[in-house]
């Protein structure tokens, strides 16, 4: 599915854009289940009425100290992408990077997201300081804040800056995966009705500061320039590390030489290497693999978004302001297109809604050769309102159609298996995308498409929008039937904006 004309990706984008749902739904993460997670729970459920706005009810949920912030983990996920469009204006105008180079250091933020299962299984069986949670939450905000403030002082080079962004990016994944685990303990045990409201609450926040971030990022640009978003996105993830001391956890008594260990007596390797086997044998399994390995086609296709980005800014003039406006409106898209998925296309059977929307998306990703021409201009369309149309409705056709996918990998995870393979999962689609774009950052300079250079643009655009037809014969990879609609797994399926 060809990308709006906005900006490359370089921050969560990558990120596998869904929340936990209990054991029946979709999980990221593997909680290693051990007597303190029993215990954790309970007292999280059972504590709740002492505190200060237990009384008080949002999406359904006490606004407990404990609920509160995990809502405010995922509402800084979401505002970070306050920087997304100061990092591409800082590579093109700050470091005068070809639209190739900035593609490939903006692939660095899909690295972290590459290895979730690892974060969860590092935050379950090593505690630092006794809390499993907690602490691990409050070294994501201190590392994403470090990187930022760099990025706002010192980066000045283009290896520092990918270092900074492949450091921001780990900051965020991995608090992403702690605070997944938190929300799948929490609805541990809890009715599908509760659980679901929780899961809300979090999308909520996470959407609500993806979409606050969308409405000032250009602005902050255009008055104040790049290092001030810098520096103001850098205290952000403070706020991360600042609510983690409201989070409600036992301490964790354990040696250095037995970190939390089971009660059947493994050591941290035997269990690793149970874990890593087992995620191994279910991966193994033909109706596990086949879908995985079209996920991974499917989303490997070339991307034209950072040669587009180059174009609309320095050949169509769009400021930072106005690209601002635009990532608003795929925001707001975002919900649209799971509005749509929910209401017409939830019973569709996976292959046909495969089938639809790679043709359908691949024709509209085709209208970029309007705005690349000019051709839009003599239909009395200004290149304004063509582009934020243009990514309306692309936004909500690539929301629609990557809906299906959750609800595909939430199929595809076996009992008892749901959060680890999920995380995998989800892994292996991020990897799609990554290699997506550096195929794209190669024939971006194969083309010979520099920042002021687009004579190949056009060419560009059409091959990466027919490329995404290409995954199509092998739709006989994934599953005939059409989903359930009592499923809990599809009904429960829930997303992060991306």
């Amino acid at each position: 599915m060809s990308q709006p004309v906005s900006i490359p990706t370089t921050g969560s984008e990558l990120d596998d854009p869904t929340l936990p749902c209990s054991n029946n739904g979709v999980e990221e993460e593997d909680p290693l289940i051990s007597p303190v997670d029993g215990e954790l729970s309970s007292d999280s459920n059972n504590g709740h009425s002492g505190y200060w706005l237990s009384g008080v009810k949002f999406f359904g949920v006490d606004l407990t100290p404990d609920n509160v912030a995990v809502a405010m983990v995922y509402f800084v996920q979401g505002v970070l992408e306050l920087a997304k469009l100061a990092v591409s204006f800082y590579l093109k105008d700050d470091l005068h990077l070809d639209p190739a180079e900035s593609a490939v250091i903006s692939g660095f933020a899909a690295l972290p997201w590459l290895i979730k299962p690892l974060y969860g299984f590092i935050s379950d069986s090593v505690p630092l300081f006794g809390y499993r949670r907690r602490s691990y939450l409050i070294l994501s905000g201190l590392l994403g804040a470090f990187s930022w403030s760099f990025m706002a002082i010192l980066v000045n080079s283009k290896y520092s800056a990918a270092m900074c962004i492949l450091l921001g990016s780990l900051s965020v994944a991995f608090s992403d995966v702690v605070v997944d685990s938190m929300v799948v303990e929490r609805a541990r045990g809890e009715s599908p009705s509760m659980s679901g409201s929780l899961q809300s609450l979090c999308w909520g926040s996470s959407a609500f500061g993806g979409i606050v971030s969308s409405y000032i990022s250009g602005s902050l640009v255009d008055s104040y320039g790049v290092r001030f978003v810098f520096g103001v996105t850098a205290l952000l993830p403070l706020i991360t590390a600042a609510v983690a001391v409201l989070v409600e956890e036992k301490r964790v008594y354990a040696s250095l030489n037995e970190p939390n260990l089971p009660k059947s007596g493994l050591s941290f390797l035997e269990t690793s290497k149970q874990h890593i086997f087992n995620i191994w044998t279910a991966i193994r399994q033909p109706n596990i693999y086949l879908p995985t390995l079209f996920l991974f086609l499917w989303q490997a296709t070339p991307q034209s978004d950072s040669a587009m980005f180059f174009f609309v800014t320095n050949k169509l003039g769009f400021t930072a302001e106005f690209l601002g406006r635009v990532k608003l409106v795929t925001s707001v898209a975002s919900f649209i297109g799971v509005g749509l998925y929910n209401g017409f296309l939830k019973n569709v059977a996976l292959r046909k809604i495969f089938l639809i929307m790679s043709i359908v998306g691949s024709a509209l990703g085709m209208t970029q050769v309007f705005l690349i021409t000019g051709l839009n201009r003599k239909f009395g369309i200004s290149d304004g309102w063509f582009t934020i149309g243009d990514s309306l409705i692309i936004t909500v056709l690539g929301q629609a159609s990557f809906m299906p996918v959750l609800v595909l990998a939430a199929r595809l995870c076996p009992e008892g298996m749901e959060a680890t393979l999920f995380a995998t999962l989800m892994s292996v689609f991020n990897g799609g995308n990554l290699l997506g774009g550096l195929i794209g950052a190669a024939l971006t300079q194969l083309f010979g498409i520099t920042k002021d250079r687009f004579n190949n643009l056009t060419t560009l655009v059409i091959i990466c929008n027919l490329s995404s037809l290409l995954p199509l014969p092998l739709l006989g990879l994934l599953p005939e039937e059409t989903p359930d609609p009592t499923s809990k797994q599809s009904s429960d399926v829930e997303m992060k904006p991306i």
